[in-house]
């Protein structure tokens, strides 16, 4: 049998197999932040699909954080009831599932929140970055005080305990993609002169109290994941070697998984969710740098990026280039293929990678694919 299908375990969490599902925005949430019958049906849908492992999309620590609509929120006590919901329907079907939670500090959208984005130190107007949508982004933001910092690891301590309460298996700290602690991260986002600017440890000093302050709170026996740029793929960014060593310093502060990504919204061709993966070559994208990370860290290494074939991602596990496979939009497609590959039938994912189901695949139904609608539409059209 495939170790992709083996049983093992994070601190304590037994999983079935090393399929992760990678968070994704779901577009499903209430407009505050709450669960709703839809996102526990897709939550259900998954584990009943075959995934190990669960991730949410991401949940808003503060209500000044959220970047997209329909947003999942972690910063009220209210949402606990909906949550406790979700996960025991997934664990009704065996599954296991986790809440990523994150700020998006300048990708914060104000007609959103209505309110200046919170940001580690103020940006020159001069910058002209330009979102993957074609949107040019914002650089207003309110550099935040120590005092609010400090308010913020808080925030996040509160978020993981209300995770725990609603029964989610673990958490998992989102520190890619150019939110708040990739921001801090990163040289290009952090230009403050204190003890939170400046040098890596510095830089790294927010997500590393957080995540001392969330293990105080939640304890030893629970589990806490992050999620982390390989590199930023932007000039003057985080690099590969700072983020190795980002990661080292949080398997000794007693991090129990990094999953490794790349790239943010503003880093052109090497954005996070890279289009026309045509070729096995172009599959599992961040390979070369899981291949390095995963000689330094103690801890398991879980590699999302273009994985699309089953015998990829069976050959990154067996190679030892990654503990486990995490995977987005082929599910978003698929959310049986794992149970698909399971059962013998090992054809690569259905996805295209084409990024509709980002551009324009969400409304208010939530996300779907967009190319497997049509595919749909056209089949009822031919009956």
């Amino acid at each position: 049998m495939s170790k992709l299908f083996e049983a093992t375990e994070i601190n304590g969490m037994a999983l079935s197999n090393r399929f992760v599902r990678s968070a994704t925005w779901e577009g499903m949430a209430t407009e505050e932040g709450g669960s709703t019958p839809q996102l526990i049906a897709l939550m259900e849908k998954l584990a009943r699909g075959g995934v190990g492992l669960i991730i949410t999309g991401v949940a808003n620590v503060r209500s000044d954080g959220q970047w997209v609509p329909r947003q999942l929120g972690a910063f009220k006590d209210e949402f606990i009831d909906g949550y406790k919901n979700m996960t025991k329907a997934v664990h009704n079907e065996g599954g296991k599932i986790v809440m990523q939670v994150a700020h998006g500090g300048i990708f914060a959208r104000p007609e959103i929140t209505g309110q200046i984005p919170l940001v580690p130190s103020e940006l020159e107007d001069s910058v002209n970055w330009k979102l993957r949508s074609g949107r040019k982004m914002s650089t207003v933001g309110k550099e935040m005080s120590i005092e609010i910092i400090q308010e913020m690891i808080e925030d996040f301590c509160s978020a993981a305990l209300r995770a725990k309460e609603s029964g989610f298996d673990g958490i998992q700290f989102f520190a890619g993609h150019g939110y708040l602690f990739s921001q801090f991260l990163s040289p290009v986002f952090n230009k403050r002169t204190d003890a939170y600017g400046g040098n890596l440890e510095n830089r790294a000093r927010i997500l590393l109290e957080v995540l001392k302050n969330v293990r105080m709170a939640v304890g030893q026996d629970y589990p806490i994941l992050v999620k982390i740029n390989s590199e930023d793929f932007l000039e003057g960014g985080l690099t590969r070697d700072e983020s190795l060593k980002v990661c080292v310093m949080l398997c000794e502060e007693g991090v129990d998984a990094i999953e490794l990504s790349g790239g943010t919204w503003i880093s052109g061709k090497n954005i996070p969710s890279r289009t026309k993966i045509t070729t096995e070559e172009k599959e599992a994208y961040f390979q070369e740098a899981a291949k390095v990370f995963k000689e330094k860290i103690s801890v398991p290494l879980i590699l999302v990026g273009g994985i699309r074939s089953f015998h990829i991602a069976d050959q990154l596990v067996e190679e030892g280039v990654t503990d486990y496979i995490s995977m987005c939009r082929p599910l978003i497609r698929e959310p049986d293929l794992i149970n698909r590959w399971k059962e013998g039938n090992l054809a690569k994912a259905a996805c295209i990678s084409c990024n509709q189901c980002l551009d324009e695949g969400y409304g208010e139904e939530g996300i779907y694919c967009v190319v497997e609608r049509k595919v749909k539409e056209k089949r009822n059209e031919l009956r």
